[in-house]
């Protein structure tokens, strides 16, 4: 009598196993590079490709362990002048991408490790709602290079 519970339970277990596996969230950071600053002691900008997945996330901040505060940024056209502006959060909606880019969103890093010079990877840790934490090796490009990734536009 014992043998068929055992053996429901564990189907239940593998089904719920199964279940939760498909619903986690998918989110992925993608071609992350930073760009550092041209004046030592100002902060460099961090950009990145944040992939939805099947169910979606928000982003609530990403942080190093070779940078001091890192905050997200976007920049909004007010007046004919363009102004930064601090973000708590970034939606990223299933099946959907979302780009933090030059002119856009952003991340600002500030007291950066003066260690970290072009061609040095920097590694990132983005925090998600859902609990999940990505950790990433960012590119490092001097202040007036080109970008080491395109920057996908939208059909």
């Amino acid at each position: 009598m014992r043998l068929p519970i055992a053996a429901a339970i564990a189907s239940i277990a593998l089904f719920a196993c199964s279940a939760a596996e498909q619903q986690a969230p998918a989110e992925a950071v993608e071609n992350a590079w930073v760009r550092l600053p041209a004046v030592d002691g100002r902060p460099a900008a961090a950009y990145f490709t944040l992939n939805g997945g099947e169910v979606g996330d928000t982003l609530l901040a990403i942080d190093s362990a070779r940078v001091a505060t890192v905050e997200l940024h976007e920049t909004t056209m007010e007046g004919g002048a363009m102004r930064m502006r601090p973000i708590m959060s970034a939606d990223v909606p299933a099946g959907e991408t979302v780009t933090f880019e030059p002119g856009g969103r952003h991340a600002m890093l500030f007291g950066i490790d003066p260690e970290i010079t072009p061609g040095i990877s920097l590694s990132l840790n983005f925090r998600f709602d859902s609990g999940r934490d990505v950790s990433i090796d960012a590119v490092t490009i001097a202040a007036g290079d080109d970008a080491p990734f395109e920057i996908a536009q939208p059909e």
